[in-house]
């Protein structure tokens, strides 16, 4: 008995024409990052400051500079000063509005400059080896970890001659050895699986293993360690501009308000406070942001 001719079952376009892979991975990506709350409170605080620095003109009620009332100096809040003024009489609340524009672009600096030196020399390191990566970028990395990251960017800073682009430089150097290091293990643990070995036996050229194959595995503990490290540049940054070396004092930098606050602890302990808080608060934030991306991106720690 011959068997039914069974009807051709639909196919629907998403069937026919499935997602990219890319789309797809960043749906799960997403998808998982919002399953973690604490990763969440760290993005908004990063949205927060991202946006208080784009629109800082705005949201500020008085120039921060020039901004000055000598008959308001250190005025308590209220008067139109939401968070009182400083020994000049410059509205608070602007300069600290102000300051998460120097805060962003001291990580943004600092990072790149980590990041676009770092890791290239990490990826030709952990992926050719031999005497030159072992003896030679390795020992100078070892040399430049032996400084504490704060001692060498005030060497560095003092050497240059001070300066906010001049202690953005030193400290993107202080960051340099931790991307060497991640890149390079990471890149060292990939370069020998079978998808490696088999992009060899093809006949493609290193560059296109290392840039095509290598690197774009390797990239989750970076995205990690670039998220953490803008937070540590944004500390390094406050650090060096409580010490002169960073902004200029009339320039509204969070480490440059500390600095200005230390001489009224006594009298007006508010001053400090507002500048603490706001490091505290982006420290913090990207921190948790750094954590949840870790925790999506390395399958050692799913859930």
């Amino acid at each position: 008995m011959s068997q039914a001719i069974q009807p051709t079952p639909k196919i629907e376009l998403s069937q026919a024409f499935p997602k990219s892979k890319s789309e797809s991975r960043w749906r799960i990506f997403f998808r998982q990052f919002a399953r973690n709350k604490l990763a969440l409170v760290g993005a908004f605080i990063i949205g927060m400051l991202l946006l208080t620095a784009i629109f800082a003109p705005i949201i500020a009620t008085h120039d921060p500079i020039y901004g000055q009332d000598y008959s308001s100096v250190l005025a308590k809040p209220g008067n139109g000063h939401i968070l009182g003024t400083d020994d000049l009489g410059r509205d608070s609340f602007s300069r600290l509005v102000y300051g998460a524009r120097l805060s962003i672009q001291a990580a943004l600096i600092s990072v790149f400059i980590a990041t676009v030196i770092g890791v290239p020399v990490g990826l030709m390191t952990g992926y050719f080896r031999g005497f030159w990566d072992e003896w030679i970028v390795m020992r100078i990395v070892d040399a430049i970890e032996a400084f504490p990251s704060l001692i060498l960017a005030l060497a560095m800073s003092a050497a240059l001659g001070g300066g906010f682009y001049n202690a953005m430089i030193a400290i993107g150097f202080g960051f340099l050895p931790a991307f060497v290091r991640i890149t390079r293990a990471q890149v060292m643990s990939i370069a020998d699986l079978e998808y490696v070995q088999a992009a060899k036996a093809t006949g493609a050229s290193h560059w296109r293993i290392m840039f095509l194959h290598v690197l774009p595995n390797s990239l989750p503990p970076i995205l990690v360690q670039i998220s953490l490290a803008m937070a540590s540049a944004i500390i390094a940054e406050a650090g060096l501009s409580y010490l002169g070396l960073g902004a200029k004092p009339e320039d509204p930098s969070w480490g440059s308000m500390l600095n200005i606050a230390q001489g009224y602890l006594n009298t007006e302990p508010m001053l400090a406070y507002w500048p603490g808080i706001a490091i505290f608060l982006v420290v913090l934030g990207f921190n948790l942001l750094g954590d949840g991306i870790r925790e999506v991106l390395d399958p050692k720690l799913k859930r």
